[in-house]
């Protein structure tokens, strides 16, 4: 890895983290029924986890090709993001909880 011997290291590390972040993401929504979806939290971990393994295939003197590939998979992952994300946050309100304030609101209260 050129100048750098531990960088590709340093970088699997943070891919595993990466990783981690999107376990917890995923745990996090199942267990509390709000935040991001899954899937949504997927693809935003993926485009990172693309964009890291593009850096380390740059420093590794890999291919252009590899590179390129690499940072096509970031840019499709993000894509999927932004789209699943795009609809806003009312398309997971059914798995949103009431809070106390829109439970009393006079909307609610009429019958």
């Amino acid at each position: 890895m050129g100048g750098y011997p531990d960088a590709g290291l340093l970088i699997d590390a943070i891919v595993a983290l990466v990783a981690l972040e999107a376990i917890g993401l995923v745990a996090a929504r199942r267990l509390f029924g709000r935040g991001p979806s899954s899937a949504s939290s997927i693809a935003n971990c993926a485009a990172g986890a693309a964009l890291l393994m593009a850096l380390r295939a740059a420093i590794g003197d890999a291919p252009f090709a590899v590179v390129a590939l690499w940072l096509l998979a970031a840019l499709l992952a993000n894509v999927v993001d932004v789209a699943l994300r795009w609809r806003g946050p009312d398309s997971c309100a059914a798995a949103r909880p009431l809070s106390s304030s829109s439970a009393l609101s006079p909307e609610r209260s009429r019958v």
